[in-house]
């Protein structure tokens, strides 16, 4: 008796200190995802704002506040999501089940459009196709002497192909995963049966992927309508308004409980494809294509074709990776964009200020707002890579080691959050939480703690997704022989946890870096003169006409963004080496 009693300690001391951390780590998430977007609701539902609503919505100017924007925003998202599945479908199948030669090289090449931010293929898009309808420099097409109509240079239409170019490799990751877990035993006996390709593809490998086509279209539609940087690079010149820079325009003039309220109907509508989505996956027929049988790959033979598709899907990956890179680094040496391959010069990189060149701006390099700006986005990188890992691999662990009841299961939804929440809604969330001085808290509109507490916030879903991976590789019976012999939570976390995973803790932080690096729409309303970042500038530099600066600088964080993903990737493959395969 006394033995059992000798036990009883031991043995409710863990339980309680994983619920105090289970408290603990809610509060935390509460204060940076649930807080700032309770805090905007309220704000909009307060006596003096309250009326915001009604003139968002059915007041005399919710034609372009709300439904002009609302329209284009609906537009852009089912375009984008239908022409990403289309062109990311078309190559998962190639490159996973077809012998389309070099299919592997086709492969990473569809999957590095993401790592470009989208204001960079705006870019280099305007640096082709910009006519003189706005005024400012024009494209390189008109100066070669071609017409280029408005349409093709300003609007809709742009703005589609630049989104679509880079959110496609979403489609493509998780349609490929998909059709690699199709069994070729499906495959094989409807070839027996006299089935052809055609109806193969139709009858047996669509059914198996469309929880993948109906994902890979939910996550690029709410990246489309949550864009700020194409609609403000290709639209705001020809007052083509989405919901996003309609936001963005409204918080700018000093209107924020209409563009509180704005944020809200953006978050909504984000939110809402993103459940029909999930709603579709989960209200559908489920196949199982993985047995315990040995797979392999059943790959169609193309026949005549081979050599066509791969020219195909060559020109595709080349003319998403390759030449707008090609366009930015010789836009930032060209005098103008109408002459992009002559007389390149090196002054808008390291040229001191000259009255006739630029308004007497100094190149990027000679420019110490720039080089601060390089020095504080990097600083901002490393920074929210630190904490955002930190806190996600808290997150993970309490998941992982004591993942259930209800307060797991709210922690676990909590900090998916943010990932329906577009970035400049909850930029906009953060600026109504910590605009004003909370109690002892001073404000913290334009200063570097803003900027890492809503980075971590907003990047806080890829940390804890990294954390799950990683404590998923070390045995939990390693940690509960450390909780036998006496050493508490965060002595097991630190001394067994964080060596044995590394590698992945890195790769995830330099996944974060990259993100928060080449990220405009979350920074873009929390900009201040006395905090600049590398993508608001470059954004700023092209709006007022600048091209040359805002592609060097654009070139900058495309630098540092491939390297810090490369390094990434290789961790990764030396932490999970299975991801060689």
């Amino acid at each position: 008796m006394s033995l059992s009693a000798s036990h009883l300690p031991a043995r409710s001391f863990p339980l309680n200190g994983h619920f105090a951390l289970k408290l603990l780590v809610l509060a935390v998430l509460g204060l940076l995802v649930a807080g700032p977007l309770v805090r905007i609701l309220l704000e909009t539902l307060s006596l003096d704002a309250i009326s915001a609503w009604s003139d968002v919505t059915t007041g005399r100017l919710s034609r372009n506040l709300l439904w002009v924007p609302l329209t284009n925003t609906l537009i852009l998202g089912v375009g984008v999501a239908c022409g990403c599945v289309l062109i990311g479908g078309f190559l998962a199948w190639l490159v996973v089940m077809t012998d389309v030669p070099f299919r592997r090289t086709i492969g990473l090449m569809a999957t590095m459009p993401f790592m470009i931010p989208s204001f960079a293929t705006s870019l280099a898009w305007g640096s082709l196709f910009r006519n003189s309808r706005v005024g400012g420099q024009s494209g390189f097409l008109e100066g070669l002497g071609l017409t280029i109509p408005d349409w093709l240079a300003w609007g809709m239409i742009p703005t589609l192909i630049v989104l679509i170019a880079h959110y496609y490799s979403l489609a493509f990751t998780v349609i490929a995963a998909a059709l690699a877990t199709v069994n070729s035993d499906l495959v094989e006996a409807a070839q027996i049966a006299g089935a052809k390709s055609r109806r193969i593809l139709l009858g047996i490998v669509l059914p198996v992927a469309m929880p993948a086509v109906v994902a890979g279209a939910s996550l690029t539609f709410a990246g489309a309508v949550s864009n700020f940087a194409a609609p403000a690079l290709l639209g705001l010149p020809v007052r083509m308004q989405t919901m996003a820079t309609r936001l963005y325009g409204l918080i700018e003039v000093g209107q924020t409980s209409r563009g509180y309220v704005v944020a809200i109907l953006l978050i909504a509508v984000s939110a809402l494809f993103l459940w029909l989505g999930n709603k579709v996956i989960s209200g559908r027929r489920s196949y199982a294509t993985i047995t315990g049988k040995g797979g392999r790959a059943k790959r169609f033979d193309l026949g005549t074709a081979r050599l066509p598709l791969f020219m195909v899907a060559l020109f595709i990956c080349l003319v998403t990776t390759v030449v707008p890179v090609i366009i930015l680094i010789a836009s930032s040496l060209a005098p103008s964009s109408s002459a992009l391959f002559s007389n390149w010069t090196v002054h808008y990189w390291t040229g001191l200020s000259n009255p006739s060149i630029a308004q007497g701006q100094p190149g990027i390099w000679e420019n110490p707002f720039i080089m601060s700006a390089t020095s504080l986005t990097v600083d901002l990188g490393i920074a929210v890579a630190i904490t955002s890992s930190i806190i996600g691999l808290i997150v993970a662990y309490v998941l992982a080691r004591d993942g259930k009841g209800p307060l797991a299961g709210l922690i676990n939804q909590i900090s998916f959050l943010p990932l329906l929440v577009p970035g400049i809604a909850f930029g906009a969330a953060y600026i109504a939480l910590f605009g004003a001085p909370i109690g002892p808290l001073p404000a913290l509109y334009g200063t570097f703690p803003l900027l890492l507490i809503a980075g971590t916030a907003y990047l806080l879903p890829f940390s804890v997704q990294t954390g799950r991976a990683v404590i998923s590789q070390v045995s939990g019976d390693l940690d509960e022989s450390a909780r036998m012999t006496g050493a508490g939570m965060m002595r097991r976390l630190v001394a067994i946890t964080v060596p044995l995973a590394s590698r992945g803790l890195a790769a995830g932080g330099l996944i974060v870096f990259v993100k928060i690096m080449r990220d405009l729409s979350l920074v873009v309303l929390l900009f201040t003169p006395t905090t600049p970042l590398l993508s608001v500038l470059a954004y700023r530099y092209a709006s007022e006409g600048f091209t040359q600066f805002a592609n060097a600088i654009t070139v900058v964080i495309l630098v540092i963004s491939i390297a810090a993903t490369l390094m990434a990737n290789q961790l990764q493959a030396k932490s999970q080496p299975w991801l060689k395969s």
